[in-house]
């Protein structure tokens, strides 16, 4: 394997850890209303856990109010307790055709407990990147010790593969910190 095509597995692998961590602070509550909120709440459907978005429809209507459409108007009361069984501090609404999600404003001390868990799964991706480094790595040096890349060419490999995690780890802080911040804001 080319030390190209290994660069570009291992910056293709960070940006899947990056992706993740979109995805994780996306269900992470911030003061308004978003409905990746709770797009995965797991509710039982004939037995079988589903995420809540192949379930129903969920938009925003407003800053502070989800607005849920079942497809199976027969799950509204399952849906409406694995809303409030999710533990975000949610307490839904059923009005018989569609089930109102308000969102309550944060306390101050539930903000600092988001900040802590926005900190932690930026550091769980920023550890994701650091892994890639070091496999990717190994793979260089593995291939310079069987002598298909010369020494010099596995050096600058190296850096290169230390530069793409620098551009990788830099994109997780700023997206921690904008998440933090918006988690932070009172409106």
């Amino acid at each position: 394997m080319s030390v190209e095509s290994i660069l570009a597995e291992a910056e293709s692998k960070m940006g899947k850890s990056i992706q993740h961590l979109e995805q994780e602070l996306a269900t992470i509550r911030t003061g308004r209303a978003n409905p990746a909120l709770i797009e995965r709440v797991m509710v039982p459907y004939y037995g079988t856990p589903t995420p809540l978005n192949q379930l129903a429809q969920i938009a925003a209507p407003e800053p502070r109010l989800l607005v849920v459409q079942v497809y199976d108007r027969g799950q509204m009361g399952a849906v409406e307790r694995a809303i409030r069984d999710a533990g975000m501090g949610l307490n839904p609404s059923n009005d018989g055709q569609v089930i109102r999600v308000p969102i309550p404003p944060l306390t101050e001390e539930r903000r600092r407990e988001y900040v802590k868990l926005v900190r932690q799964r930026a550091e769980e991706a920023r550890v994701a990147v650091r892994n890639v480094r070091r496999d990717e790595l190994h793979r260089i040096q593995q291939q310079e010790r069987a002598g298909e890349i010369p020494e010099d060419h596995a050096r600058r490999a190296g850096e290169q593969l230390q530069r793409i995690t620098d551009s990788h780890i830099g994109r997780i802080d700023a997206i921690a910190s904008r998440k933090e911040a918006e988690v932070m804001e009172v409106s």
